[in-house]
């Protein structure tokens, strides 16, 4: 359960679960699964209070939200709507009671199918959803509401949905503004708000520094847009608006809030990869981890695991392997499952398909596999109360 220290927050195929450590970020204890394993795409935490929330769901479960007070010693979820589960219970009397169900209204009826992302600042806890949606809540999670400026995008009959499907993953707010956030949508794009959400504009252009050529993919930078297949995105720190994308093609950065974008892929060894993490303090660091392409596997390149690391914004790369396995890796890192802290020496930790979860406490220099045989990893957050 959390307490005083650093906690790792696992989603993974069949529950949540709790990786939770010391001050010093060392002694860690596996808890769960928890949220009656249901998948969960995502989980985080708010270190003012503690309170931890878990977005799941699925064709069987529906889409749901589940909130803990208490550390996660219990949980109780929000369902926002229906699946195969409450179809046999509305025609079953035995199974509704033995699943102890009720036909209490939901607030999205059949609309929604799963819960994927989660953010929590300035007061209000935002859930991203498949379909497509953005919700937001101002009571912790205990009730919900569509922001409409989104989903009645003009755009939004023209979304294609990505190999997930119609996917809203990312959520970025600027923590000194509750008006400015961005999303990023598999596979729409990025889209950015400066008035709290009533109101958002498309943000998936090249730079005019950039000569997007032919390409043969799909997902490929085309007609002066960035391939739209967003997997990642992440906001940098400082009073800029710089961001930051792992897409289905090339890592890319915005330093005009998303209005223009530049490829920094350069120096990696794949164009493909899902997640993407910026240092706490420096706008110039990132983390990813790209995997060999999406049809040749999905592993890393030559089956040898690396965290690659740019100092400089992408300009260059170095791969960092101390401590990962370089052989017969076949492993598949998820595009919410890259985490960090923001202690002095940053902290870096990932989960994979396979189950184990790996951290640096020197910003990458060195690994260690901290949890292993855990159900798949969908999402990867922290939790730092020291």
């Amino acid at each position: 359960m959390t307490a005083q220290g650093l906690t790792v927050l696992i989603g993974t195929t069949k529950g949540a679960f709790l990786l939770s450590g010391g001050a010093d970020r060392t002694g860690r204890d596996v808890s769960g699964p928890f949220c009656d394993g249901w998948p969960i795409n995502h989980v985080i935490g708010d270190p003012d209070t503690g309170t931890l929330w878990a977005g799941g769901g699925g064709e069987w479960h529906g889409a749901g939200i589940w909130r803990s007070d208490d550390g996660g010693a219990t949980w109780a979820v929000a369902k926002l709507s229906k699946g195969t589960m409450d179809d046999w219970a509305a025609n079953d009397s035995e199974f509704a009671e033995m699943i102890g169900w009720t036909d209490a209204p939901l607030p999205f009826g059949d609309e929604l199918a799963s819960i994927w992302s989660l953010n929590y600042s300035n007061g209000v806890l935002y859930a991203g959803a498949k379909p497509a949606n953005l919700l937001a809540s101002h009571d912790m999670g205990q009730t919900w509401q569509k922001v409409e400026g989104l989903t009645d995008h003009p755009s939004a009959d023209s979304w294609n949905p990505g190999a997930a499907g119609l996917v809203l993953h990312s959520i970025v707010v600027d923590p000194q503004s509750a008006d400015k956030m961005w999303v990023g949508i598999s596979a729409a794009g990025v889209f950015g708000t400066e008035d709290g959400g009533k109101t958002w504009e498309r943000r998936n252009r090249l730079s005019n520094t950039q000569n997007c050529g032919h390409h043969d993919h799909p997902a490929a930078p085309k007609d002066g847009d960035i391939g739209h297949c967003v997997h990642n995105m992440m906001r940098a720190p400082g009073d800029g608006d710089r961001l930051y994308q792992q897409n289905h093609h090339g890592v890319w950065r915005s330093d005009d809030g998303g209005r223009s974008w530049d490829d920094i892929t350069d120096g990696l060894p794949s164009t493909f990869g899902f997640p993407i993490r910026v240092h706490p303090r420096d706008p110039d660091t990132i983390w990813t981890l790209p995997l060999n392409g999406d049809s040749a596997g999905r592993f890393p390149p030559d089956a040898a695991a690396a965290v690659w690391r740019s100092r400089d914004g992408g300009e260059s790369w170095q791969a960092m392997r101390k401590g990962l396995p370089q052989k017969g890796c076949y492993f598949t890192v998820l595009r919410q499952a890259m985490a960090g802290d923001a202690r002095e020496n940053a902290g870096i930790y990932f989960g994979t398909n396979s189950g184990s979860v790996f951290a640096s406490l020197d910003e990458g220099e060195t690994w260690d596999e901290i949890a292993r045989h855990l159900p798949t990893i969908l999402g990867v957050e922290v939790l730092d109360r020291a």
